[in-house]
């Protein structure tokens, strides 16, 4: 109770500050080419009155504007000279913005006798004509951000409605004319629109409106689901984010008589404390669903060394330019980026419209940052802002397998050796994450697409976010929920959400067997079969034809007993039963030690229904030769093969 007492205190505390602003630059214009010389009157005026702006911000209502003479007020030396506040920023913030425009509007604009400059806090103003009428409003600037939102139908129908309540309630106030407004995105992950409008307080009601309907107008039209932007004019402005950049107003009721307020405040303890307790069971829940793929003990807030800033990933991918896509993955598209440093690195963000990301993303992270091999890729760290959730990988320039496997044009830069190196590195990452590495990791998604190229064509594993972690001495586990890509699931996960190191291996037989033949398993190859790969495969397999099936690109550069040895391999990985999957283990030494390592017959793999027209030809074959049965002498006369089931092999 004490404990609770002491957050309620904090979070009253907390309540009661006053919110600070960071004064920084926004746009600037100047405003025309006539120019003044050094050590003319007019410079002599307009340093005058940039010194002396600062020193009315502690009378003023947020706006001031005067006229710097020697001689008469008209005369063609006169400077004039205004500043307008941000409604809701303090007196001390107003001084400091106004003091800094004072100095940086005459280096962004040296020896120009026009010029406007806004920050975020305060916009400065000069001018050698008078600013009357004062309804002048060129010009007109405008910026927007780059990141897009995910629903821009909804937003701009959110974004109208909420921009046009301002327009009444800021020319309506008397002294600052400024109104803001927050409301809730619908499907953005509970992101805040924040709108902020607001007037020069010497604007007429009438005038007030006209202006910023106009500006709103153009924003309306220009922002095109945009995530953020402004327009600003001499006399009014308005602004929107999904990020608060002004200070939200809090309601505040007073009553004359101590019992109301005390009763108020009872009151507000109380609802807090309730409000508190369901924050807390709801926070609870969702960290023992989150835990559920995530590693015991293991927090994200232990990264910290990890961790980017959001703006720097942006820069660094030009604000994920289509330019910069690498690609789409299950949870939201991959950039190309330049860190300031000249790095490069892969950045993948997380889709907005996701739910489950958030959990894959976490796991990712704490999974990753833990893994160090030469066939895995590498983490380099991750960034978290509310609306954005990304993570940041080493870059690998030639991108991943299915690029170029599947890709007939590019497939030629795969020949033989190139492929038998993928298989045993991808192999030997496997490995490492079954029984190398502190942790036993199944991956649950290992597929050509998961399989970067670096550019030496080395293999690394990546994509983490669906993997799941095995104490030492554990071997399976089972879920409800179902991840992954079919085609590269094994039987007993596909259908009964089992799995186990063997899942891999399974997984790793499909991936062997496209490499080989450039295909993907959920094609049809044989026109007049409608079948998959794992069958096609097979069957030219026990009809003593198996070289039939590797792809036609690489025919030059392979040796045939070497490809006919690891398209056995792959049959074995792929076998129905998973015990009588080898383990990883085995699977290198098997692709490592040719001359060394026999191997047993494979069995039918699951789901194996033969085609009429190859039943036929096991018809037309002798009939003293078993259809269960592979020629051995015929298609492996380079080695032998035993038909007991190896034990495992340990390599090491």
């Amino acid at each position: 109770m004490t404990k609770l007492f002491a957050i309620l205190i904090f979070m009253v505390s907390f309540l009661a500050l006053e919110t600070e602003s960071t004064i920084t630059i926004s746009e600037y214009s100047c405003l025309n080419s006539s120019t003044f010389t050094l050590n003319s009157t007019y410079e002599a005026n307009l340093s005058l009155l940039l010194q002396s702006l600062p020193s009315h911000t502690n009378s003023s209502n947020g706006f001031f504007d005067t006229n710097m003479s020697m001689g008469e007020p008209n005369d063609a030396e006169a400077v004039y000279g205004r500043f307008l506040c941000r409604g809701d920023v303090t007196k001390e913030v107003c001084l400091e913005c106004v003091k800094a425009a004072s100095v940086s509007i005459k280096e962004k604009c040296p020896m120009v006798k026009a010029a406007i400059l806004w920050y975020d806090e305060c916009m400065l103003q000069y001018s050698n004509r008078n600013f009357f009428p004062a309804t002048d409003e060129v010009p007109i600037l405008e910026s927007y951000n780059r990141r897009n939102v995910n629903q821009p139908t909804d937003f701009m129908k959110l974004l109208g409605k909420t921009l046009k309540q301002l327009i009444t309630r800021a020319a309506k106030r008397s002294d600052k004319k400024y109104a803001s407004k927050e409301a809730p995105v619908k499907g953005y992950r509970g992101a805040t629109l924040y709108t902020f409008a607001q007037c020069r307080p010497d604007l007429s009601a009438a005038h007030c409106e006209d202006c910023l309907q106009n500006v709103i107008s153009i924003l309306l039209t220009k922002q095109t689901g945009k995530s953020g932007g402004r327009i600003l004019r001499s006399s009014c402005f308005a602004r929107f984010g999904i990020s608060p950049f002004y200070t939200v107003e809090k309601k505040r009721h007073f009553s004359s008589r101590l019992t109301i307020g005390i009763t108020s405040a009872t009151l507000a303890v109380g609802l807090l404390c309730v409000m508190l307790w369901f924050t807390l069971k709801r926070e609870r829940s969702k960290r023992n669903n989150v835990e559920e793929d995530l590693i015991v003990g293991s927090k994200i807030s232990e990264l910290h060394s990890l961790q980017f800033d959001v703006g720097t990933i942006e820069a660094a991918t030009d604000y994920f330019s289509n330019r910069n896509k690498l690609g789409e993955g299950g949870f939201g598209p991959v950039y190309r980026g330049t860190l300031p440093c000249g790095g490069k690195i892969a950045a993948k963000r997380l889709s907005q419209s996701s739910k489950q990301g958030v959990r894959e993303f976490k796991n990712e992270v704490e999974l990753v940052a833990k893994l160090q091999h030469r066939n895995l890729v590498r983490l380099l760290g991750f960034a978290m802002e509310r609306e954005e959730t990304i993570l940041v990988y080493e870059y690998v320039p030639n991108g991943s397998l299915d690029q170029l496997l599947f890709n007939p044009p590019q497939s030629i830069r795969l020949d033989w050796s190139a492929r038998h190196k993928i298989m045993v590195g991808v192999a030997r990452g496997i490995l490492y994450l079954h029984e190398d590495s502190r942790l036993r990791i199944i991956h649950r998604d290992l597929k050509a697409s998961n399989i970067l190229l670096d550019e030496n064509l080395n293999p690394k594993i990546s994509d983490f976010g669906m993997a799941r972690i095995f104490c030492t001495e554990q071997t399976q586990g089972s879920t409800n929920r179902i991840v992954g890509t079919y085609g590269y699931m094994s039987p007993e996960y596909a259908m009964y959400g089992r799995f186990s190191v063997k899942s891999n291996v399974f997984s790793f037989g499909v991936l062997m067997l496209e490499i080989i033949t450039g295909k993907k398993n959920r094609y049809s190859y044989i026109s007049d079969d409608h079948e998959g790969l794992l069958n096609y495969v097979w069957e030219q397999w026990r009809i003593g034809e198996p070289l039939e099936i590797v792809d036609p690109t690489i025919v030059k550069s392979y040796s045939e007993n070497e490809v006919i040895r690891c398209i056995h391999i792959g049959l074995l990985c792929i076998q129905n039963d998973k015990e009588a999957r080898p383990a990883m283990d085995t699977v290198v030494l098997m692709l490592s030690s040719a001359d060394f390592v026999s191997l047993p017959l494979p069995e039918q793999p699951t789901f194996f229904i033969p085609s009429v027209k190859h039943k036929q030809k096991y018809q037309d074959r002798n009939s003293n030769q078993s259809n269960e049965k592979l020629n051995r002498s015929t298609i492996m006369p380079q080695y032998s093969v035993i038909s007991d089931c190896l034990t495992d092999v340990a390599p090491r």
